[in-house]
């Protein structure tokens, strides 16, 4: 039996998704597969996420390993990549998404909407911290580090989740009234049962990307004659693949680095009499939460439509929005742009 090497990062949310995407290639492909753990720049540095320099600090180790043929495959959480493809590679696969809100695990399991005034509350993103901000100003909110054992374990009540940590292996614990993590990575970790609320989208859009996962591979290896290549095509999901490539035009015609404060959300829906509506909902904050902007629109997409032609609709739908943000900029693009 053929084998294929499937290259992840070494957290145990990693590993987990890694798995999963390698089991259901090798199902398709009738293969073996063999993970191989690649520690990267975001894995290693320790201060805040936003501070450490652009894009891609999940992602650009795993990338260079298949350039240099370490590994054949690498799984990313597709929020993570970059928004513009790197020459000589490509996402083969965005296989079916999970839930794409936002989890509050919050002490006592009270909602955000019942948080005590200054709670503190814990996150490491600037997109959840400016949007925590814009709605619940009077709430604290902490920087935090460390992967999701480590979060949990510093809200009251939660501290059996810790697990070792290299971002935090001194981090106080029970020292927060709640965090915020994205819901698909708990339901991954079988986490759940900490979630004291999925955060409406209204409140808080997602990350562009956030739930999906990425497999990308070098670019001949995504061609349907090569050994993976079916196996890969199999694996990609259509209307996850039409709502990232939707979220992702967005970051990439702003510009915005995956740390930026902005939220970015696609829907596909499928139309009764046939073909589907892609929606895509956008939102730039002021760190501070005190300004907010807004964007969206709208596209059909046929029945039976050439898939390459659907993508690149969607793509340019992203384009329209970040057109309409930077039509009506609000003085909030500068917080957005990746140096």
């Amino acid at each position: 039996m053929p084998t294929f090497t499937v290259g992840t990062r070494g957290s145990k949310l990693a590993l987990t998704q890694t798995t999963t995407a390698a089991e259901a290639l090798a199902s398709h492909a009738d293969a073996g597969y063999e993970l191989i753990t690649v520690k990267t720049e975001g894995d290693i540095l320790t201060g805040p996420l936003a501070q450490m320099g652009g894009t891609g600090v999940f992602a650009s180790a795993l990338r260079q390993a298949l350039f240099d043929k370490t590994c054949d495959v690498a799984v990313h959480s597709l929020k993570d990549l970059p928004a513009k493809d790197l020459e000589g590679l490509a996402i083969a696969s965005v296989p079916t998404r999970e839930d794409v809100r936002d989890a509050l695990c919050s002490a006592d399991d009270v909602p955000l909407a019942q948080l005590p005034p200054g709670a503190k509350v814990g996150t490491g993103s600037p997109r959840r911290a400016a949007q925590l901000r814009a709605a619940r100003p009077d709430l604290e909110i902490v920087d935090i580090r460390g992967n999701v054992g480590t979060r949990l374990a510093r809200v009251r009540g939660h501290g059996s989740a810790a697990e070792a940590s290299p971002q935090a292996p001194n981090a106080a614990r029970g020292d927060l009234d709640a965090v915020v993590l994205a819901g698909a990575g708990l339901k991954r970790l079988g986490l759940e049962h900490h979630i004291a609320e999925l955060i409406p989208t209204e409140v808080m859009l997602p990350a562009p990307g956030q739930g999906a996962l990425a497999v990308e591979v070098r670019a001949e290896d995504a061609e349907p004659t090569a050994p993976l290549g079916m196996a890969l095509a199999l694996y990609d999901d259509i209307p996850a693949r039409l709502e990232t490539s939707a979220e992702r035009g967005l970051l990439a015609r702003l510009n915005a680095g995956c740390s930026a404060p902005i939220g970015g959300l696609a829907r596909y829906d499928d139309n009764p009499d046939g073909g589907a509506t892609l929606r895509l909902d956008s939102v730039i904050c002021a760190p501070d939460g005190t300004k907010v902007q807004r964007a969206g629109a709208e596209i059909s997409i046929e029945a039976g439509a050439d898939r390459r032609v659907s993508v690149d609709r969607a793509i340019q739908l992203g384009t329209h929005v970040a057109e309409q943000l930077l039509a009506e900029d609000f003085g909030l693009l500068k917080h957005v742009v990746d140096s």
